[in-house]
């Protein structure tokens, strides 16, 4: 069974960092592009990060840029998400997700991702 399962999120006061992992059971990681993409409540979801299969490309959304590493460790059929500097703005349930993508691209579009995790919440609050 294909399964992508997030973990790492919690509670983090402002300015403080969480390490989130979307770790892969029944396939490998290695050939597809992993997207990270968050909810907050009332919103819509968004894409906030994206690494190409082979590592070498990387986006982000604006508001994480500089703040946010996307990084993957192929052997350990793991990626990562690090984020440094957590706003409260950042509050939302966090996804990671796998397109079959060419390699060395990326996306931004949910369409392009056809497995997708279960989700795991952040929320940034004094």
């Amino acid at each position: 069974q294909l399964q992508l399962v997030e973990s790492g999120g919690g509670l983090v006061q402002p300015g403080g960092s969480l390490r989130l992992s979307c770790v892969a059971s029944g396939f490998t990681l290695g050939n597809l592009a992993i997207g990270w993409f968050r909810q907050a409540p009332g919103k819509e979801r968004e894409g906030v990060s994206c690494i190409s299969s082979s590592g070498s490309s990387t986006t982000y959304l604006d508001s994480v840029k500089g703040r946010f590493t996307n990084a993957r460790d192929n052997a350990k059929n793991t990626v990562y998400l690090q984020m440094n500097s957590l706003k409260p703005d950042d509050t939302a349930v966090y996804y990671c997700a796998a397109a079959p993508l060419p390699r060395g691209t990326c996306s931004n579009w949910e369409d392009d991702y056809g497995s997708w995790g279960q989700g795991t919440q952040v929320t940034v609050s004094l």
